[in-house]
C-alpha cells in the first residue's frame, strides 16, 4: 500500500464529510493505494456516526474512538501501531490543512530521499495570540534542536514508515515529532510550504496550556532523546560539578580559617552556597545511579531498530532477539 493518511480528531463532525471527499479526489487523481484512519479522540458530537457510515461504504477507511479525550498524542500513537502504508501522512480534521499538498510532499520522501516532511504554514489564518508565541516557540526548537524547521508543529507532515513505527508519541510529545525522529536516527527531514485554510467550522480544541506543556514536553524530549539509556551520564556530570563546586568552597574557607581569616565560617554566605552545592550535588548523583539501575532491568535496555542487514543475519531474526 502507497500511503497511511492518518486523522486524529475532537468534535468535528461537520467538516468530515468534505475532508473525506477532498482526500479521495487527490488519491484517485494521483492512483495512489491507500488507507484512511481516523482516530476519534473522544468527540460528544456525531463524528463516530460518520466515521462508522464512511468505513461501512469504503474498506479503505478505518476508524478508532477512544472511550474519552485522551489527547492528539495518544491518538496519533495508536493510529502508527496500525498503519500499513509504506509513507504515513498526518493531517488535521478541521481543513486547515489541504490533502492537495500530499502529491508533493510524497515525491519529497521518494524522490529526494528524505524521511520526514514536515509542512510550513507560511501564510497563516490564526490570531496573534497563537501565531506570535509559535514563532518563538520555532526559533527556541530550531536552537535547542539543530532541526532547521520554521513551523514544528504544523500538522500535516509525511513521513517513511520505519519512521513512525520506531517512535513513541506520548503526552503532548506530538508537538516534537521532528525532533523525536532525529534522536531515532532519522536525521534526513525536509520540510514544504504548504497552504493554510482558514476555519471553517467549529473552533480550536487547543487552551492556553500548551504554552506551559509545551516547554516542559520540550525539556523531557531533549534529556530522554539522549540520555534515555546512560541516564548517569546526564545526572551524574551535573552531581559531580556541583558536588565539585560545593567541595572546592569549603575547601577555601576551611583553609582560610585555619591560616588568615578568624571569624567563623557559619557566618559567611558561601558558606551555606557550598553545603547546598554539596547536597545538591549528591542527590543528582545517587538519581543518575538510580535511574542506571532502572535502565538496566528495563525490558526494552537492548532494543535497537535495525535497518538493514549483510551476509547470514536476518533481519528479522535478529529483531525477534533482541525484543
Amino acid at each position: 500500500m502507497d500511503l497511511s493518511i492518518v486523522i486524529p480528531l475532537l468534535n468535528e463532525a461537520e467538516s468530515l464529510p468534505e475532508l473525506r471527499s477532498w482526500i479521495e479526489k487527490v488519491m484517485h487523481e494521483n492512483g495512489y493505494s491507500y488507507e484512511i484512519i481516523f482516530i476519534d479522540d473522544g468527540s460528544t458530537d456525531q463524528s463516530w456516526k460518520i466515521i462508522r457510515e464512511f468505513s461501512e461504504e469504503s474498506p479503505a477507511i478505518k476508524g478508532l474512538r477512544f472511550q474519552r479525550n485522551y489527547g492528539k498524542s495518544a491518538a496519533l500513537q495508536k493510529a502508527f501501531e496500525l498503519v500499513v502504508g509504506d509513507i504515513v501522512v498526518t493531517m488535521d480534521a478541521d481543513l486547515q490543512d489541504n490533502p492537495e499538498e500530499i502529491p508533493a510532499m510524497v515525491d519529497m520522501i521518494k524522490n529526494e530521499g528524505y524521511d520526514l516532511v514536515s509542512g510550513w504554514k507560511k501564510k497563516r489564518y490564526d490570531p496573534l495570540s497563537k501565531t506570535i508565541p509559535t514563532k518563538f516557540y520555532n526559533a527556541v526548537l530550531r536552537k535547542m534542536s539543530g532541526i532547521k524547521l520554521n513551523d514544528f508543529n504544523c500538522g500535516l507532515k509525511a513521513y517513511r514508515k520505519p519512521v513512525v513505527k520506531s517512535i513513541e508519541v506520548y503526552g503532548e510529545m506530538h508537538r516534537y515529532l521532528p525532533v523525536m525522529a532525529k534522536w531515532s536516527g532519522f536525521g534526513s527531514i525536509g520540510e514544504k510550504v504548504v497552504s493554510h485554510q482558514a476555519r471553517k467550522y467549529g473552533s480550536s480544541k487547543f487552551g492556553l496550556s500548551r504554552f506551559i506543556n509545551g516547554p516542559l514536553d520540550l525539556l523531557s524530549i531533549m534529556v530522554v532523546g539522549k540520555f534515555a539509556k546512560r541516564p548517569m551520564h546526564f545526572f551524574g556530570a551535573i552531581g559531580t560539578f556541583m558536588f565539585s563546586i560545593g567541595f572546592l568552597i569549603l575547601a577555601y574557607l576551611s583553609i582560610s580559617k585555619i591560616w588568615w581569616d578568624k571569624t567563623g565560617i557559619s557566618d559567611r554566605p558561601l558558606f551555606y552556597f557550598g553545603i547546598v552545592a554539596l547536597i545538591i550535588g549528591s542527590q543528582l548523583f545517587l538519581t543518575g545511579f538510580l535511574a542506571e539501575l532502572v535502565a538496566r532491568n528495563s525490558s526494552t535496555r537492548n532494543q535497537y531498530h535495525v535497518t538493514e542487514t549483510t551476509g547470514l543475519i536476518k533481519k528479522e531474526s535478529f529483531e525477534q532477539s533482541i525484543s
